[in-house]
């Protein structure tokens, strides 16, 4: 048979399998892979003649599939986690089985409608204007990386004439923005932050005397390790009266706009020049998934635009023409935004409201049963999902000791972080399934 022609075996073997990964409940941590063992059972694989599918198969899902650690798992509560609805996932199959691509108006105009559909929500709730738009890449690195590339350009428009720009950046910032920072050509002019939380205040201070210098500002709403949202109104109107760039990171906490509690602390969103959420965190799709929202989309679009006589036939001065390819540093995209429309237009938008809801409600929770332990000491009140405890008298070595326990009786996955140059635990809640009796097991873990 063809490569190119419908193995009904090989289908109904891989629709089995999804449907019962998709039916698992709750779904398994899994476990650290062995190299020695993973060697073994590629061992051969890959031959002239080929195998037979149900020997493939059965290699990932026995040997290859256990040996990476679900981030979909309740139990999960490491790094930023993930919990893509069944409706994200299967629509990602829709997505993968009709080869949809996303790179222009032209061939995708379908796709890219639906796509800009959820980024105009995304924007509107973010409080930017009317004429917002943007385009989902692949994760928050690329998306401040695009963002950021913009905002040198357009320091360059308005004067600043330094050979490197220069981008105030929290302590804080996710280390994306450093590395974005290193590819562009621009540096880091580092705002110290009392309370890990950039100010306005402390924003004036460090960047006094360099003004004539700096190409951007760039906030966090909602920092990995701590889940801190930076004075975003207070930064954001210093860079508009610089006219410096705001670039605002909101890989993991942008999310919380979705949620009437917590929004009010992102209002400063309003000043943003670019904004990052990534839906493959706390708006439950599946990977790879980040929403780049521009304030003013053409400034992208004078910036990343390709040109080539192969790709003239893209680019025409129709008003509804819009090619994902001009938002970003890429050309050929998956549509990766459309299991996110999917699941949005299935469960609506109140559903994503209250799953963002419940993971607030079980870090306040979290807090309460760290209370009740004499042995642990919470180190701050969370903002978000994010919750950062002590265990008294332990050292750096006995977190490490104890985060890999917890996996190999797989009752959670925690990994501790360092904050404030000593060695801690870290929750980050995000899963709507994650009950307070997951957490209590974690907790009494740590027990004498």
């Amino acid at each position: 048979m063809s490569m190119f022609e419908l193995d009904e075996r090989m289908a109904d073997l891989v629709m089995a399998y999804c449907r019962e990964r998709l039916a698992l409940d709750p779904v398994p941590l899994d476990y650290p892979g062995v190299k020695a063992e993973l060697d073994a059972a590629l061992d051969g694989l890959l031959a002239p003649g080929g195998q037979d599918v149900e020997r493939v198969l059965s290699v990932f899902a026995e040997k290859l599939a256990p040996a990476v650690i679900s981030c979909d798992s309740p139990r999960f509560l490491s790094f930023i986690p993930a919990a893509p609805t069944k409706a994200a996932l299967l629509f990602d199959m829709v997505v993968s089985c009709s080869s949809l691509q996303g790179t222009s108006w032209l061939e995708a105009a379908g796709a890219v409608s639906a796509e800009n559909q959820v980024i105009r929500l995304i924007a509107d709730l973010a409080g930017l204007p009317p004429g917002a738009g943007g385009v989902f890449v692949s994760g928050g690195s690329a998306a401040n990386l695009s963002a950021l590339v913009v905002a040198r350009d357009m320091s360059h428009r308005r004067g600043v004439g330094a050979a490197r720009p220069k981008v105030a950046v929290s302590d804080q910032a996710h280390a994306s923005v450093s590395k974005a920072l290193h590819v562009a050509g621009m540096d880091a002019l580092v705002v110290p932050t009392g309370g890990n939380r950039l100010t306005g205040e402390a924003l004036r201070r460090a960047v006094a005397g360099q003004e004539d210098q700096l190409a951007a500002v760039v906030a966090t709403a909602g920092t990995t390790n701590a889940g801190i949202v930076d004075d975003l109104e207070a930064v954001g109107s210093y860079a508009r009266e610089l006219g410096a760039w705001f670039h605002v990171d909101g890989a993991y906490g942008g999310a919380a706009v979705f949620s009437d509690r917590v929004r009010p602390r992102y209002r400063g969103l309003r000043h943003a020049d670019s904004f990052v959420v990534d839906p493959h965190k706390w708006l439950f799709a599946p990977f790879d998934c980040a929403a780049l929202v521009y304030r003013d989309p053409g400034k992208a679009k004078a910036v990343h635009t390709q040109d080539a006589g192969y790709l003239d036939v893209l680019h025409t001065d129709a008003p509804e023409e819009w090619n994902p390819s001009d938002y970003a540093y890429h050309l050929t995209r998956r549509a990766r935004g459309l299991p996110l429309w999917f699941s949005l237009a299935v469960h609506g938008t109140d559903a994503y409201r209250d799953a963002i809801d419940a993971a607030l409600d079980l870090a306040v929770t979290a807090t309460e049963l760290i209370g009740r332990r004499p042995y642990l000491e919470l180190l701050r009140e969370p903002e978000l999902s994010v919750v950062l405890f002590r265990r008294t008298g332990w050292s750096a070595d006995d977190y490490h000791k104890w985060s890999m326990q917890l996996l190999v009786d797989q009752v959670g996955f925690v990994t501790p972080t360092v904050w404030l140059g000593e060695t801690v635990a870290r929750f980050c809640f995000l899963h709507p399934n994650t009950t307070s009796e997951m957490v209590g097991d974690i907790l009494d873990s740590m027990g004498p």
